[in-house]
């Protein structure tokens, strides 16, 4: 009989902080049946994971995360662990480096298949050959053998000689019914406006009468950072806390539209699409752009006008304003609050609600950290969804506790109601040249627009999806679209002859390498030019061809650029007013 195996020396012990840590994963279902969980480490998440997961503060090893060379320089190991609640199971984890030329094909995918047992295995840079196109760390994915496993991942990168990793620093339990905690719930609100109409649906839940809740913005909206993504969200949270406080016959009906990556320069486009669709009237609409307008070209008059479009339906549900947070603490709130004061509308704040805390240490105050709140840079995780929907709850229990809704005067002989409609009659803060905006596709017609689509006559089926209300399950984005498909460079472009006074294009943003650019003009004059890698993911992207104060006849033409002729380009719609 052999005698046991002698064991290796043991390796040496190196520095390491954490990028991820006991963090929340979901497979989600794929069409072969697997299941997948991405984690997105482009665009300064990687080194904010550093950061707030990490404690990392040296310049230099945050600086050689930014790409694939400095990482190698850097990173000596990875030690990864997955833990879900069926260890006999093998997952497949790889942290894919995007390419420069071909972003998702180009890069070198770093693997490793480990059980669901929490074990930890490692991965060694120094097995690996790195590409030419090598750029920049990109995602990390975990694959599973079947879909929807929940359970957590905890990553660290042990660093090469040279380097050294700062102290872990253990998190506080977070307690949720603490008096500190109540109180930074408290500080979220930054108004209670006029609460009337919102008074008025939690009468009408209380009677026992149908009410619906609608909630639309970005990612944070569509989830993002909440595993699973469709009950862990904070519009779901949110919903089930008002439904479970004021209702009595679970008569709380819920819409959830957000789309990640989009502005509120689409969401005014696709209101009526995905909010009013099939006849619904919600009674309370819950807006959240804080951080996804920054690159709104209009600086806000998309965001009044879809704050507008929403107080003027005739059933007048309520507006709540909600503004959310980065992990750099930033959010566009001294933009979009004057819009909420004009109308006097509720408005809760996440950044006032936990941004100072995090500055204190344990025991000075802190409730949170960083990293207990955000999923990554930009989006919140399980926990920091559910503070969020406790912060709208903490708005709806104020609005229960104010003056029954009244019929009688206010301030002058005037009702709550004819206050707002005098404000929503008079001048706008920003502006609201866009309030009656409507989307047009291949669905969606209108009488003043005809249209030869030329060499686009595919329909693109490779689209932004998103979970919409309270389903797991994934929507695809403007499906009636227009693309052309690299087929047909011989045929005429798109062209358009359009009657109105502002028209927005959306088209389809991709990473793909079999895309190309779109020249735009507008009354025969080159507008510009439309390119799907200028963000390089996939999603919506609406931009503004022209705004003017009166309605006219206007000519636009799209073609593909001429080095571009055998890719593909996809025109999801477009928005107009009249």
């Amino acid at each position: 009989m052999a005698g046991p195996t002698a064991p290796k020396d043991p390796e040496k012990a190196r520095p390491f902080f954490y990028i991820l840590k006991d963090k929340d994963i979901f497979g989600e279902r794929q069409k072969d049946g697997t299941g997948i969980q991405f984690i997105y480490e482009s665009d300064g998440r990687l080194i904010n994971s550093a950061q707030i997961t990490g404690n990392v503060t040296d310049k230099e090893e945050l600086r050689l995360l930014e790409t694939v060379e400095g990482f190698g320089r850097l990173v000596h190991s990875i030690g990864v662990s997955v833990e879900t609640d069926r260890p006999e199971e093998t997952a497949e984890f790889v942290f894919q480096m995007y390419g420069k030329k071909d972003l998702y094909g180009g890069g070198t995918n770093l693997t490793t298949s480990l059980k669901c047992d929490g074990m930890e295995h490692r991965i060694y840079l120094s097995d690996y050959r790195w590409t030419e196109d090598d750029h920049v760390p990109g995602q990390i994915k975990i694959l599973f053998a079947a879909p929807e496993r929940m359970g957590k991942v905890s990553v660290r990168l042990f660093l090469n000689d040279g380097y050294e990793a700062p102290p872990e620093e253990e998190d506080l339990v977070i307690d949720m019914h603490s008096e500190e905690y109540c109180g930074m719930i408290s500080r979220s609100l930054l108004q209670l406006g006029n609460p009337y109409r919102i008074r008025k649906a939690i009468e009408k839940s209380k009677a026992g009468k149908e009410v619906t809740l609608a909630y639309i913005g970005g990612s944070i909206t569509q989830g993002a950072g909440a595993i699973p993504i469709h009950t862990e969200c904070y519009a779901y949270k949110s919903f089930q806390l008002f439904q479970n406080r004021f209702s009595t016959q679970n008569n709380v009906r819920f819409i959830k539209a957000g789309v990640g990556g989009t502005p509120s320069e689409l969401g005014m486009i696709r209101f009526d699409r995905d909010v009013l669709r099939e006849g619904e009237r919600p009674d309370i609409v819950v807006i959240e752009f804080a951080v996804n307008d920054e690159g709104d070209e209009t600086k806000g008059v998309c965001y009044e006008s879809l704050v507008r479009k929403v107080l003027k339906l005739p059933w007048k549900p309520a507006v709540v304003l909600l503004f959310s947070v980065f992990a750099n603490d930033w959010n566009l709130q001294e933009r979009l609050r004057p819009v909420g004061d004009l109308y006097d509308l509720p408005m809760v704040s996440i950044r006032d609600a936990v941004t100072l805390q995090f500055s204190l240490k344990c025991g000075e105050g802190r409730i949170l950290s960083k990293n207990q709140f955000f999923y990554d840079i930009f989006h919140p995780n399980n926990t920091g969804h559910t503070i969020m929907a406790d912060c709208l709850q903490y708005l709806f229990e104020r609005c229960d506790a104010a003056e029954p809704a009244r019929v009688g005067t206010f301030v002058e002989g005037m009702t709550e109601e004819q206050i707002l409609s005098e404000k929503l009659s008079g001048p706008a803060v920003i502006g609201a040249d866009f309030e009656r905006i409507f989307l047009l596709d291949k669905k969606n017609r209108y009488v003043g627009a005809k249209i030869r689509a030329g060499s686009f006559t595919s329909t693109d089926i490779e689209l932004q999806s998103v979970e919409m209300d309270g389903n797991l399950t994934q929507t695809p984005e403007f499906p009636y679209n227009w693309m052309y498909d690299g087929s047909r460079p011989q045929m005429p472009g798109f062209e358009m002859e359009i009657t109105c006074k502002s028209l927005f294009l959306i088209f389809k943003d991709s990473g793909e390498m079999d895309v190309g650019k779109a020249n735009v003009f507008v009354n025969d004059v080159y507008c510009m030019t439309a390119d799907p890698h200028k963000n390089n993911w996939l999603h919506c992207n609406a931009v503004l061809l022209f705004w003017e104060t009166e309605s006219r006849s206007h000519k636009v033409r799209i073609a593909v650029t001429e080095e571009d002729r055998n890719k593909k380009f996809t025109i999801l719609g477009f928005g107009y007013t009249i």
